[in-house]
């Protein structure tokens, strides 16, 4: 914004220039140049505050008395009757950001008490890149189904971002063609922003993980081969209380309880099975997209974002997802993945290693089997039952990453416990026998109660002994 003063006084005119989006931290210099035929008589700057009813004097130079007061530096050359004023601001902050104004004044020819003003004003925008990113799974943990498909859904969370970024996902690198919903909605969202990421989402068909490219991609024969031997295997596990590939979900478990014979002569310390899903699925999913925007109180933007599709575990185990995030602060996009992986076999620990009669013993999950032992997304439910009965406290299940058995008995020697690992992509069994050794304090209590009731009723023997023998002796008397 600039203004132009032309009187038979003579002429000002007063220009700012125009300034790109300052990163927060950076140093910036307004810049007034401002050119005239009359004599100068004074330079201001301000800043505009409390919404422009209030204005701060940040830098002032005045030519009577050659003075000047700011902490900012102010650069003045003259060339051709055209002046420049410069104020530094350095490391920006949020608060820097707003309206700026140069007030330039000179002294009327005509008469020395007048002075002609004019003045530009710069709005400067402070922009913040975003402070953290980051994917969860919504309504997560979740369990598995085995007999039918349910939707999915990623939530990306981009916190103290200034303005909103744009958001996107991509799959196994590729960006994912979305159908935008109409529940997208925010606090202060304007339209053209929105419609800007819908025409950065809207690319051509090349590089993109759509729906149809399911249908060139190959379809996980080895996984469904690999699911199906594995169900195999759990008719043979199916006397440890697993489901058979045929059976109801809870019929072989029964049966098999009924057994611990045969129990406790196949089974090994510990087993792991996986469960697989029992359903195809028909058609290719969409991939649907929700987007929410609302400020915080310091002034940046708090973005969510939601990829919902109908999952698919044959497709979607360890598969590879990213959102990623466009921002004016960033000279690359930021970015967060996650891996979706189905649980493989929790390794379990036992404290003690050695539990005897009374001790209180502690099974926990360590991690998990396979590549990605480390982690496992979304997080898994932990469920532990004893097979062919209840668990010490009397519960038919206990939920947690910790089975704890309060003051084992001797009776517990030889039981089962499983631990369930499931989440929406699969779930995982892993078996672990209980052996409880003799505990030789408890031994030795015990045989010295009974040397104690023993030497009781000795005692109690010969005091009755005794008492006769008086009254056998008073009676001859």
């Amino acid at each position: 914004m600039s203004a132009i003063v032309l009187s038979f006084a003579g002429y000002l005119t007063v220009s700012i220039e125009p300034l790109p989006p300052v990163v927060i931290g950076d140093t910036v210099t307004l810049k007034c140049n401002f050119q005239t035929d009359g004599n100068l008589r004074e330079i201001v700057w301000f800043r505009v505050i409390e919404g422009g009813s209030a204005k701060q004097k940040i830098f002032t130079y005045d030519a009577m008395y050659n003075t000047s007061y700011s902490n900012m530096e102010d650069n003045r050359r003259r060339e051709d009757l055209v002046y420049q004023s410069t104020v530094r601001l350095p490391e920006v902050q949020m608060e820097d950001d707003g309206l700026y104004e140069c007030h330039v004044g000179i002294y009327d020819r005509s008469s020395t008490d007048k002075v002609i003003l004019a003045s530009g004003s710069i709005t400067l925008t402070v922009i913040v890149p975003p402070k953290s990113i980051s994917v969860v799974a919504a309504n997560s943990p979740a369990p598995f189904s085995r007999y039918e498909a349910h939707n999915f859904s990623l939530v990306c969370i981009v916190t103290g971002a200034k303005p909103a970024p744009m958001v996107y996902f991509k799959r196994d690198g590729e960006f994912i063609d979305v159908v935008p919903t109409a529940q997208s909605s925010s606090s202060v969202e304007d339209q053209s922003k929105g419609q800007g990421l819908e025409k950065s989402l809207d690319r051509s068909q090349a590089g993109h993980w759509s729906s149809r490219a399911l249908t060139s991609r190959d379809l996980d024969d080895t996984k469904l081969q690999k699911s199906l031997s594995l169900l195999e295997q759990e008719g043979k596990l199916a006397r440890l209380g697993q489901d058979g590939p045929n059976d109801p979900e809870k019929g072989p478990e029964q049966g098999s309880e009924s057994d611990p014979e045969t129990t406790s002569e196949v089974i090994p310390k510990t087993v792991v099975s996986r469960e697989f899903p029992r359903w195809v699925q028909s058609s290719d999913p969409l991939y649907y997209f929700q987007h929410w925007q609302q400020e915080a109180g310091d002034g940046t933007m708090e973005v969510r974002a939601m990829l919902t599709w109908s999952l698919n575990p044959q497709l979607d185990n360890e598969a590879l997802f990213s959102c990623e995030v466009n921002h004016p602060a960033l000279s690359m996009p930021m970015q967060a993945e996650v891996t979706l992986t189905a649980p493989r076999g929790p390794k379990l620990s036992m404290s003690p290693s050695k539990a005897k009669v009374g001790d209180t013993v502690r099974i926990t999950v360590q991690g998990f089997q396979g590549p990605s032992a480390s982690e496992v997304f979304p997080e898994p439910i932990f469920t532990w039952t004893k097979v062919g009965g209840r668990l010490l406290d009397g519960r038919e299940e206990h939920d947690g990453r910790q089975l704890i058995l309060e003051r084992v008995p001797a009776e517990l020697n030889g039981s089962m416990f499983r631990c369930t690992a499931q989440n929406p992509l699969g779930s995982t069994d892993t078996h672990t026998r209980l052996m409880v050794f003799d505990n030789p304090r408890l031994k030795k209590g015990k045989e010295h109660f009974i040397a104690i009731d023993a030497a009781a009723s000795r005692c109690s023997l010969t005091l009755t002994s005794m008492l006769l023998l008086l009254s056998f002796t008073c009676e001859l008397t």
